[in-house]
């Protein structure tokens, strides 16, 4: 099989994971710090802006590459096992089509400038001293 094939085939798992996640969140078992974990996967998963933008050379595609499926998975080891075959099942067969949501992407400009906003700040403390 080739690797193009292999990439598309795990991109797919990835988003059936998404929807299982989605409905492991849903679940009244599920407690509070994987709903917490989940909910910025969703969150980072569903927003229109990436945490590090694709246009910057090589790190802007790290975050799909590396920091979804991460997240992803840190989610699914949280759930507890018989909820997430419960969910696996249940995006199997009523599978939902999860829509970008610019919520999340403001959340993710407000991150940004909080970190801009304390680089500067240091950056100035440091060099007006």
């Amino acid at each position: 099989m080739r690797t193009l094939e292999k990439l598309k085939i795990k991109v797919k798992n990835l988003k059936k994971e998404i929807i299982a996640i989605y409905y492991a969140y849903q679940h009244p078992k599920t407690t509070v710090l994987p709903k917490i974990i989940i909910l910025f996967t969703l969150g980072y998963a569903l927003s229109p802006i990436d945490l590090i933008p694709d246009f910057i050379p090589i790190l802007g595609y790290l975050d799909d590459l590396l920091i979804l499926p991460v997240l992803i998975t840190l989610s699914i080891k949280l759930i507890p096992q018989e909820i997430m075959e419960e969910s696996r099942e249940k995006a199997e067969n009523q599978p939902l089509q999860l829509k970008k949501n610019w919520v999340f992407a403001i959340v993710f400009i407000i991150i940004w400038i909080a970190l801009f906003m304390f680089l500067i700040r240091n950056f100035i403390s440091i060099f007006l001293k």
